[in-house]
């Protein structure tokens, strides 16, 4: 179907609602499917719409009660168009103010869009909808032109856009601005098996080609830093960051062992010590070791005590130790005990010392202050235990830096004493961000802090309907993939205006490559196929990092490829 051929007429509908479009008679219901992006034109503006939802009508009930036989196609093509029609439900999401002459649906696409689009923003203003068209405005498909007026195109220099994938029936680029995108935390959702990982892959590699934040990614599955298994029936592999980036990104390990099997070079050790575990840690983990409210209570009696190291002393201590301590300091021996008995398990855990001389945490925020990107990989150590105690201990103590550092930038005003935007990356998110917990971790205090500190969370999680209802409106965008539980399409939509319109795009997505867009870094609510992470992506991501990043930089990282490769 040309965009210049109109698809339907509005007949009715409204602003709350949305509108209703009949179709013409020669154009296909089948045609139209939900997330489509069609756009209607009114006397004065032109809106920019969701399609949501398809029906079949009749004009008489004596149609429905009597229909034609299947073999009877000429009654069915007389009545097609009249007796019969298909109607398209449509949700408003811009509309484009001051058109200029020259912007009529009939002329279809330019030969040079990326050269139309500046010279008509003058006279053009995206506008969040407040009104809808008259009666009988004709709906169009939208133009490659009209997608490159919403959501701009990848290189831009006035905007830090990048390309996540295109809409379901057209080769145009869909964009997001990843200014506005790191500005706030955001999310990526999807059941199992829906390319999550990808999905965040991909978003994290924009980020580092248009550098608009370091990263920091807690790697759960060792699915980020260097290669991975692709899925698919048939095996292959997909390049990790650190080979798509050399030089550009450093890669941690708690599994050593686990790290060299897998043939990584150049991953650090990462050890942290009992010392650095606070009470917070521990209360995050609780449910992990079995621990009550009480030994938790008790803990904080032993932390007063003993300060930093009150985990080891406590490993320490003998019944009889135990017994004394309480009657000194109003303890109770069976919580204590029981306190004892758990933290025991942290001494079977291989990146856990009973005292380090060399703080790790620091060289991380080193590198980070250098801008350079850190994967923290767990290797054999990926249980939620582990997880959940290395993830809170390290951004507990980087948060901390960053506090420092904003606050002393507010007193300075000194650009050069601005801290990098940081962009932390956590996976299974519902541990973090409980409503039983998320007041008492670091995460949620992030999350409602949005750009503050110039700390933001890119969370990845198949169950939002787990993640606490305050921090899910603090989300900035919400990159979703195919949901089925009814509580997690509804935690999607959470604090999002007009949201009940769009559950029925999110149910229909495809398994594999589809996803819903909306939020801060996009101007209305898309449904996209996923940019591929292919041999095509590598060699365009390549060479436009090296465009990007000054010559000494370039030469850092070719010298650091080569030590890779003669490793």
């Amino acid at each position: 179907m040309s965009v210049e051929h109109p698809l339907g007429t509005i007949i009715q509908g409204s602003l709350s609602q949305g509108l209703e479009v009949r179709l013409n008679p020669d154009v296909s219901v089948e045609d139209m499917r939900v997330g489509k992006f069609l756009v209607v034109q009114g006397v004065r503006s032109r809106f920019f719409c969701l399609l949501t939802d398809v029906s079949l009508g009749t004009a008489n009930a004596r149609i429905i009660a009597n229909p034609p036989s299947p073999n009877d196609t000429l009654l069915q093509q007389i009545l097609a168009g009249s007796g019969t029609y298909g109607t398209l439900e449509l949700s408003p999401m811009l509309m484009l103010t001051d058109l200029p002459e020259d912007f009529l649906p009939h002329i279809g696409n330019d030969s040079n869009l990326a050269s139309f689009i500046p010279q008509t923003n003058s006279n053009i203003q995206l506008m969040p909808v407040k009104t809808i068209p008259s009666h009988f405005s004709q709906v169009y498909e939208a133009s490659e032109r009209d997608f490159r007026l919403v959501f701009g195109w990848e290189d831009d220099p006035s905007r830090c856009n990048f390309s996540i994938g295109q809409p379901l029936d057209m080769d145009v680029p869909i964009c997001i601005d990843l200014e506005r995108f790191v500005e706030r935390s955001n999310g990526v959702f999807g059941k199992s098996g829906t390319g999550k990982s990808f999905l965040t892959r991909l978003l994290i590699s924009g980020i580092i080609r248009k550098q608009a934040a370091v990263n920091l990614m807690f790697d759960m599955h060792s699915e980020y830093g260097w290669e991975a298994v692709s899925e698919g029936k048939q095996f292959s592999t997909v390049k990790g960051l650190r080979q798509l980036f050399p030089g550009q990104v450093e890669i941690y390990t708690l599994d050593p062992a686990s790290t060299k099997r897998r043939g990584v070079r150049s991953a650090q050790d990462l050890f942290l010590s009992f010392d650095q575990i606070e009470i917070e840690d521990i209360r995050l983990v609780s449910n992990e070791l079995g621990l009550s409210e009480a030994s938790l209570d008790n803990a904080n009696i032993l932390h007063s005590e003993f300060g930093e190291s009150w985990i080891l002393q406590l490993l320490s201590m003998s019944n009889e130790d135990i017994q004394t301590f309480c009657l000194e300091k109003q303890g109770h021996k069976g919580s204590i005990m029981a306190l004892q008995r758990k933290l025991m398990r942290l001494e079977h855990l291989k990146y856990i010392r009973n005292a380090c001389a060399h703080n790790y945490i620091d060289d991380i925020l080193q590198f980070l202050d250098a801008g350079k990107h850190v994967v923290i990989e767990f290797g054999s150590q990926s249980n939620l235990l582990s997880y959940m105690l290395v993830t809170n201990m390290i951004t507990r103590r980087i948060h901390g830096a960053y506090v420092y550092k904003a606050e002393n930038f507010l007193q300075t005003k000194n650009v050069l004493d601005r801290p990098r935007q940081l962009v932390i990356t956590i996976e299974e998110a519902h541990r973090f961000l409980d409503s039983s917990i998320v007041h008492q971790t670091i995460f949620g205090t992030i999350a409602r802090e949005m750009r503050k500190y110039f700390v933001t969370l890119l969370v990845v999680d198949q169950r939002p309907s787990g993640i606490d209802n305050e921090v899910m409106s603090q989300i900035g965008t919400r990159i979703t993939c195919l949901l089925n539980d009814e509580k997690d399409i509804d935690a999607i939509f959470t604090g999002v205006s007009g949201g009940q319109s769009l559950r029925s795009v999110l149910a229909k997505l495809d398994s594999k490559q589809q996803a819903l867009i909306l939020g801060h870094a996009v101007p209305m609510p898309v449904v996209v196929r996923t940019r591929a992470y292919d041999q095509q992506f590598y060699r365009e991501i390549s060479d436009s990092f090296c465009e990007n990043v000054p010559d000494a930089e370039v030469f850092a990282t070719a010298e650091k490829a080569i030590a890779d490769l003669e490793f």
